[in-house]
C-alpha cells in the first residue's frame, strides 16, 4: 500500500497526513474547508484531488480522519465507495458510531473493498510527532496489512479485535476521559466555592491515588489561567458522549454516569462553548455558579 489517500486534514490529519508524506508514502488528499495548512504537505509531495471518487481511484489505501459519523457517511456515499476498487483499503480514524461502521463495512464488502475501524487517541503534538495512539478493529490479515500504514503516525497501536471493536473500545475510552476532566473540573469549582486554595488540593492530589495524567494535563495550566491542556473541544466531546450514551442503550446497559457527563458537555455547549478545549468547562461552572475558579 504505496499509494494513500487521505481525507481530513485538521488538529490530527494534519500531522498523520505529513508523516505519511515523511516516511516514504505518495499521498493524495481532499480538501472540504480549510486550506490554511496545505503548504507543507505540497512541499513534500502531496497531490490535492478533487472529489472522493477521484481520491479512492488512485490510492491503495484511503484514511478517513474527520469530525465523526456524519462526515463519514458524506465521503463515503459521496464518492468512495463509488470510486473503490476490489483489494482496496478504507480505513476509519475517525471516532464514529458502530452501528454506522458496520453498516458502510457491509457496503464496502460487496465490492471486494475492506473497512477498518482504527480511531485514534492522544493530541495533535502526538500527531505531528508520529506518536498517536492507535486502536484497530480488523481480522488479523487485514491488520496485518494495515500496520505498517499505521505506524507511520502511531507509537502504540492496539489491535482490539475483529471489525467493529475499535470505534466500540474509542467510545469506551473516551467516556473515562471525559469523565476524569469533567470530575477534574468540578472539584476545582468546589474548591473555590468552599474556600480552598486550588494550588493545596494540585499538591494534595498530585501526591494521591487520585491522580491522573488528565488530572496533570488539566490543572497545572488552569492555575496559570490557560484553558488548552486537553486540545480537544467541548462540541466534539459531547459528540462523542453522545455517540456513546446510544451505544449503551442499545447494549441495554444500566448505567446512569454517562447520562451525568453528557448533560455536563450538554449544558457547557448550550453556554456557546463548544469551540472551546474541554478545560473550558472550568467557565461553564464559573458561570453557572456565579464564581470565579481561576484567574485568566
Amino acid at each position: 500500500m504505496k499509494s494513500i489517500g487521505f481525507i481530513g486534514l485538521g488538529l490530527m490529519g494534519h500531522g498523520m497526513a505529513k508523516n505519511l508524506l515523511k516516511k516514504g508514502h505518495a499521498l493524495a488528499f481532499l480538501v472540504h474547508r480549510n486550506r490554511a495548512n496545505l503548504g507543507d504537505l505540497l512541499d513534500l509531495g502531496g497531490k490535492e484531488v478533487k472529489s472522493a471518487r477521484q481520491l479512492a481511484e488512485v490510492s491503495d489505501c484511503t484514511i478517513l480522519c474527520v469530525t465523526g459519523t456524519p462526515q463519514v457517511e458524506a465521503n463515503v456515499y459521496g464518492g468512495l465507495l463509488e470510486g473503490a476498487r476490489k483489494g482496496q483499503i478504507v480505513v476509519d480514524c475517525s471516532t464514529s458510531m458502530p452501528e454506522s461502521t458496520d453498516r458502510i463495512r457491509a457496503d464496502f464488502e460487496k465490492k471486494g473493498v475492506r473497512f477498518v475501524d482504527a480511531p485514534l487517541a492522544r493530541t495533535p503534538q502526538h500527531a505531528e510527532e508520529g506518536k498517536l495512539n492507535c486502536m484497530v478493529g480488523a481480522d488479523d490479515a487485514t491488520y496485518a496489512e494495515v500496520k505498517p500504514v499505521l505506524e507511520k503516525f502511531c507509537e502504540n497501536i492496539f489491535h482490539v479485535g475483529g471489525p467493529g471493536t475499535g470505534h466500540k473500545i474509542k467510545l469506551v475510552y473516551n467516556f473515562v476521559a471525559m469523565a476524569h476532566a469533567a470530575v477534574t473540573c468540578e472539584s476545582l469549582a468546589a474548591c473555590a466555592r468552599v474556600g480552598i486554595s486550588a494550588e493545596k488540593f494540585f499538591q494534595l492530589v498530585s501526591a494521591g491515588g487520585a491522580n491522573s495524567n488528565m488530572f496533570q494535563m488539566v490543572v497545572p495550566k488552569a492555575l496559570k489561567g490557560e484553558l488548552d491542556g486537553l486540545m480537544f473541544t467541548l462540541g466534539n466531546a459531547k459528540k462523542d458522549i453522545g455517540y456513546y450514551q446510544q451505544m449503551v442503550a442499545g447494549a441495554s446497559l444500566a448505567g446512569p454516569m454517562g447520562s451525568a457527563l453528557h448533560q455536563v458537555l450538554v449544558q457547557a455547549n448550550a453556554l456557546g462553548l463548544g469551540e472551546k478545549f474541554v478545560p473550558s468547562l472550568l467557565e461553564a461552572y464559573e458561570r453557572v455558579n456565579a464564581l470565579q475558579i481561576v484567574q485568566r
